[in-house]
């Protein structure tokens, strides 16, 4: 059964959706122009990748998020923050690429995990034939032999280069393509989630001459409603950003859906009156924005301060590197800043202590800062 658009209640709608708007294009201007976007940005994936995960009933804290992401884990990672761990992944992919790309098919098949297998092809070369019967064929196989050699260590240095790539956080497309074979255990197989994307970007397709906020909140709502993925209902609120990020309303940033849908009480966002939960997706945006807006006011003036303590510093201190690093991150460990910096632990807790910031875990074996 298609998804309903025939009477939207825009009565009710047009005043919530002026003031999303609203929000969310000043929020967009200040960005565009800001001194500290790039570390405002990187901050609200951390954030957006906790609260996903928040929506969905688990707690993953944003001190083990952030060391997790820099492969500082102080416990084992949990199958939870590994979940968020993927959100904040896919965030980056998504800001990384072009606006066009998380709603396009590359991306769609990305995010989503809707990639065929493609078979391999059987290898032609020495293995497995049989050994030389004389010297010709012995001199043509040792330079087999060579070439096969020369191809593993070839093989080695892209998995060392590609690793590289990873550990230093940049995109990677997938060096294999994940098969459709999916486990009876884990996922139901009458579930077509081909047909279920179908059918949301069949919706997509429908709302184009709507307002930009009003589109993604009636997408918001038609991918909770449609249950696209049996395991990724967060992909919903990514798209949905990007495709605010690709309309022009949120082009300096990707919008945080799930941060803002925090604000929502559950029964708005899971009401059985369809007006309702529309009104709560737009209440989501509107709220996303606003806690934009107050966050970067927050690192604006945080950076102000922090620099006055800059001046006549030497042209090697370490200062600044730590200003930008507690900027770009909601939180900063000793050994992450040892990590980072390039420091000694007795450096790093001198640098912390000259930009006054404040303890956020009050441990003794393991301390963290963050902005006041």
């Amino acid at each position: 059964m298609a998804y309903a658009l025939d009477k939207l209640p825009l009565e009710s709608l047009i005043g919530p959706v002026a003031r999303a708007t609203e929000a969310l294009a000043r929020l967009d201007e200040r960005l565009a122009r800001s001194p500290v976007r790039d570390g405002f940005v990187e901050r609200q994936h951390f954030a957006d990748a906790a609260a996903a995960l928040w929506l969905e009933g688990e707690l993953v804290h944003l001190e083990d998020l952030v060391l997790h992401d820099a492969h500082m884990d102080v416990r084992t990672p949990t199958h939870e923050l590994a979940r968020a761990h993927a959100v904040l992944r896919a965030r980056r992919q998504v800001f990384a690429q072009a606006p066009d790309w998380a709603l396009g098919h590359a991306g769609l098949r990305e995010l989503t995990g809707r990639v065929r297998a493609v078979p391999a092809e059987a290898g032609v070369g020495p293995v497995g034939q049989g050994a030389p019967t004389s010297a010709d064929e012995a001199e043509i196989w040792d330079d087999a032999e060579d070439d096969v050699l020369a191809e593993e260590f070839a093989e080695i240095d892209a998995v060392l280069a590609r690793s590289s790539k990873i550990l230093s956080g940049a995109y990677v497309p997938a060096k294999t393509p994940r098969s459709e074979e999916r486990p009876d255990l884990i996922y139901d197989l009458d579930w077509d989630e081909d047909a279920r994307l179908a059918e949301w970007q069949d919706v997509m397709g429908r709302t184009r001459d709507l307002p930009a906020v009003l589109r993604a909140a009636v997408l918001l709502e038609a991918w909770s409603d449609i249950e696209v993925l049996q395991h990724g209902t967060w992909v919903g609120p990514l798209l949905v950003g990007a495709l605010l990020r690709q309309e022009g309303l949120a082009a300096s940033h990707l919008a945080c859906l799930h941060h803002g849908a925090k604000s929502i009480p559950r029964e708005r966002r899971r009401a059985r009156n369809r007006v309702d939960r529309l009104l709560a997706a737009v209440d989501a945006i509107h709220e996303a924005a606003l806690t934009g807006l107050k966050e970067h006011d927050r690192l604006v003036l945080a950076k102000s301060q922090m620099e006055r303590r800059l001046h006549e510093r030497r042209a090697n201190s370490k200062l600044p590197d730590l200003v930008e690093m507690v900027l770009s991150r909601p939180l900063v460990s000793t050994g992450l800043i040892q990590k980072t910096l390039k420091v000694s632990k007795q450096g790093a807790l001198n640098l912390v202590r000259e930009l006054s910031l404040r303890e956020m875990t009050g441990r003794g074996r393991f301390r963290a800062w963050g902005i006041v």
